[in-house]
């Protein structure tokens, strides 16, 4: 779908070149004289490299086409993720760098969403919240209250979160992905 360059925002993603570019900044500026032009900042999303673009106010851009898949992720195989489709059984393999911070979120069986373009997956989403294990953080102080200061956890697959000063080694709790914040104690 074609849109004039002064429609772009933040968060679209756009097809530039033959390659899907997340918009990460959009400026539309309007000199004394001459055209407006629009100047952005977007990441391509099949190598990672970001760059900056100007764009004329007449200059029309393709919508890139995306595409959601829920996927299971089963394992973890050396450095590749294993990943199946659930309705065709399908195995897709990952590496770390196409997984991305999703990593630090999932565990084995669980649901999380694809991006595909062009039948190719080019990001994973992982659900909202997840509930993870804490394995490491100091012990929880006598009559600690959730007031009390706060403390660093680290949790099964990796990643450290700062949770109330009476969350202990074993607990489950619940985690904001997108915040990488501790929500509550399940």
């Amino acid at each position: 779908m074609k849109m004039t360059a002064t429609r772009i925002r933040a968060g679209n993603v756009i097809d530039y070149k033959g390659e899907p570019y997340r918009i990460l900044q959009m400026t539309h500026i309007t000199p004394g004289k001459g055209n407006a032009v629009v100047q952005v900042k977007m990441r391509n999303l099949i190598s990672g490299v970001q760059t900056e673009e100007r764009f004329r106010s007449t200059d029309t851009v393709e919508r890139a086409m995306l595409e959601t898949k829920e996927l299971q992720y089963l394992y973890k195989q050396g450095d590749r993720y294993v990943l199946m489709d659930t309705s065709t059984y399908e195995m897709t393999e990952l590496d770390e760098e196409a997984m991305g911070d999703a990593v630090l979120f999932i565990k084995p069986d669980a649901m999380i969403q694809a991006q595909l373009y062009a039948e190719r997956i080019i990001g994973i989403d992982p659900p909202a919240k997840v509930e993870l294990e804490v394995i490491e953080t100091d012990p929880p102080l006598k009559g600690a209250t959730a007031a009390n200061s706060p403390k660093p956890a680290k949790l099964e697959t990796g990643l450290v979160v700062t949770v109330p000063s009476f969350i202990a080694v074993g607990t489950m709790i619940r985690v904001d992905t997108e915040k990488r914040e501790y929500v509550e104690r399940v």
